[in-house]
């Protein structure tokens, strides 16, 4: 009998979604806060533009150093490293309000991007082992959709707090509140079933090479590549979609922000069909969402018509926002239990990773010889060639037993052999 049929009841099912959901939320708050109050400390701390880059690449460094929180989950468990990075990101997050420095700024965001980033790796590992099978895609969905309403709760609440007295610092405090019920709240979360095997916590102690040294070397490399192909496109797509805008097409701060905002409200509500279209299959939601993750690319830097560019803003983000759930879900699916959160660092958190931290750079330095416009464009070519190794190599997962879909076939590779 599969872990599936033994599953924890609804009552508790649903109020691991709401502690999820909680804290998949504060990923689109946080990395949204960043953008939104980098004008205020670049006045107010009075940095220049190289400074500026220097920090921001800094804490993006984060996002990679997560890679040894989540790598512990298989050796000490989910329950214990998603509470200690709860209270970690807590912590950050209100000393973040306390930085009298860009540096010392700098610094703490990069410890709150580490608990961050972990934090959700984990509250993916949670929704994959703790809920059947049957489910799986649209709990992953919904967590994505979480992650969304952050990103638009701190947008709308920003504007808000800059007119107080505490300032951009306000809004790192506020976003302390909800993460401290969720800490106290831990105390009802049970570990997952699945990690509770015997025999899986006695495989799951393991060194952290071992995963890339053994039979599932081959596969965490390919997730690893979709990772780092969709981040080389999606990372850059709305971060210099502002300078194409404003510099490239003459269009005003004012109606940016417009674009920007209308984009993601109406984005939003499609967004909760996603984890529908998972569990009608991984391999058709990859067709139509990267589809439209290249459409979008394309028409965001090379129309001219405002309404033409909102439509094409409406996509991206919706796409953006689309394929994590797709790869979350393979990443999880893909490697059996003992070492699942192992496979998630080194597919995500590490080598995935690389495409994040190198696309701004790579898209900036093209920037400077073909402009914006071309120099994103021909980023589409990135999720085009994730696409295609996800046809050609990944199986369908959908509606499958965890115990199972780590045995699938992947590509022309012998599942004896694994």
């Amino acid at each position: 009998m599969t872990l599936d049929k033994k599953a924890s009841t609804p009552l508790y099912q649903f109020r691991l979604l709401v502690f999820l959901s909680i804290a998949t939320f504060f990923e689109g708050y946080d990395f949204i806060a960043l953008v939104q109050v980098l004008p205020k400390l670049v006045e107010t701390m009075a940095i220049d533009q190289a400074d500026t880059g220097i920090m921001v690449g800094v804490i993006n460094v984060g996002s990679i150093l997560s890679f040894f929180i989540i790598y512990l989950a298989d050796r000490f468990g989910r329950k214990p490293l998603l509470a200690f990075t709860i209270a970690g990101y807590t912590i950050a997050s209100f000393l973040t309000g306390l930085a009298g420095s860009p540096w010392a700024f700098a610094a703490i965001q990069l410890l709150a991007r580490i608990f961050l980033l972990g934090e959700v790796a984990i509250a993916m590992i949670y929704a994959a082992e703790e809920f059947p099978a049957n489910r799986r895609g649209r709990v992953i969905g919904v967590l994505q959709v979480s992650a969304t309403l952050g990103t638009i709760f701190c947008a709308g609440l920003t504007p808000v707090m800059l007119n107080t007295e505490l300032g951009w610092r306000g809004i790192y405090f506020v976003g302390t509140i909800p993460l401290i019920l969720a800490a106290y709240a831990r105390r009802n979360l049970k570990e997952t079933e699945r990690f509770l095997q015997k025999d899986t916590v006695q495989q799951s102690r393991q060194n952290f090479l071992q995963l890339i040294r053994g039979p599932y070397r081959k596969r965490v490399f390919l997730v690893a590549s979709i990772w780092a192909m969709t981040y080389m496109c999606a990372q850059s797509l709305i971060t210099f979609w502002n300078l194409h805008a404003i510099h490239s097409l003459g269009m005003t701060y004012e109606a940016v922000s417009k674009a920007i905002m209308m984009a993601a409200l109406i984005s939003t509500p499609l967004l909760f069909g996603i984890g529908r279209l998972l569990e009608l299959g991984r391999r058709k939601a990859s067709i139509l969402v990267y589809s439209l993750l290249i459409l979008g690319t394309l028409g965001c830097y090379n129309f001219t018509d405002v309404n033409f560019l909102t439509i094409s803003l409406i996509i991206s983000f919706f796409a953006i926002s689309g394929v994590v759930p797709i790869l979350n879900a393979y990443t999880v699916e893909l490697f059996p239990t003992e070492m699942r959160a192992n496979a998630f660092a080194w597919s995500n958190s590490l080598l995935g990773r690389l495409g994040y931290v190198l696309s701004p750079l790579l898209v900036g330095w093209a920037a400077l010889h073909v402009g914006y416009g071309v120099a994103v464009s021909v980023s589409a070519i990135f999720p085009l060639i994730g696409l295609i190794i996800i046809l050609k190599k990944l199986p369908e997962t959908a509606g499958i037993p965890l115990e199972t879909t780590s045995k699938l076939r992947l590509g022309e590779e012998d599942p004896v052999s694994i």
